[in-house]
């Protein structure tokens, strides 16, 4: 990467963190269970806008913030010059190719980017929610990820309001107060099923839904 180039990805990497602080006012929250840095850490959280990833590493504690490496569609991120550099040079995502043909292969390179040392962040619904319901149901990758590298630490985290934020079809964002829940780890059992571990990492993630604001606020109604 050229000197031009590199003060180019620092400025947009500061911007943006500005930003989203700016438009979301982040308020994170931590589990006090939550797990020191583990070897293999893989961040998975509820989907709704392209602007999850980046409020998920805006709330993050420095030493993973360092190490992460958001997953997401190269169909998309790799349009235009712009969220290419976004995605490659300022978040250095691991870019999958969707529908390729081959559903092993994103699983593979998200097991080689984890043997390697590096964190991921993963939206296990496999598509952004643009339902009624709170969670979709999850996609099998999650647990074929865990069952190629079952040591690996999988952290719950619920994002509020960011649907609101950032809205489908809109350019820019809503100023809105969102809230990051960040769960205690999660880790493959000897022996667990599919099924059962899709659920119990699913419920992880609903159980940090029950403590946000937004929840709250639509019960009591």
């Amino acid at each position: 990467m050229n000197i031009l180039k590199k003060i180019a990805v620092i400025i947009i990497s500061s911007i943006l963190g500005a930003l989203v602080s700016l438009m979301t006012g982040v308020r994170t929250k931590r589990n006090s269970e939550m797990p020191l840095l583990a070897e293999k850490m893989v961040f998975y959280a509820n989907h709704n806008s392209h602007g999850d990833f980046m409020l998920i590493w805006s709330s993050l504690p420095k030493m993973w913030r360092q190490k992460v490496r958001p997953v997401a569609g190269a169909d998309y991120w790799l349009k235009g010059p712009i969220r290419r550099l976004i995605s490659q040079d300022v978040f250095h995502a691991l870019l999958i190719t969707r529908n390729s043909g081959n559903p092993t292969q994103a699983i593979e390179d998200m097991s080689k980017a984890l043997q390697n040392g590096d964190h991921l962040m993963i939206f296990p619904e496999g598509t952004r929610n643009t339902t009624d319901e709170i969670l979709q149901p999850f996609k099998s990758g999650i647990y074929h990820l865990a069952s190629m590298q079952p040591e690996t630490v999988f952290v719950p985290i619920w994002l509020s309001n960011i649907k609101h934020v950032l809205p489908k079809g809109h350019i820019l964002p809503v100023p809105l107060i969102c809230e990051v829940h960040i769960g205690q780890g999660i880790q493959l059992q000897e022996n667990e099923e599919r099924d059962a571990f899709l659920q119990r990492t699913r419920d992880a993630l609903l159980s940090l839904s029950q403590h946000s604001s937004e929840y709250n606020e639509h019960h009591h109604d």
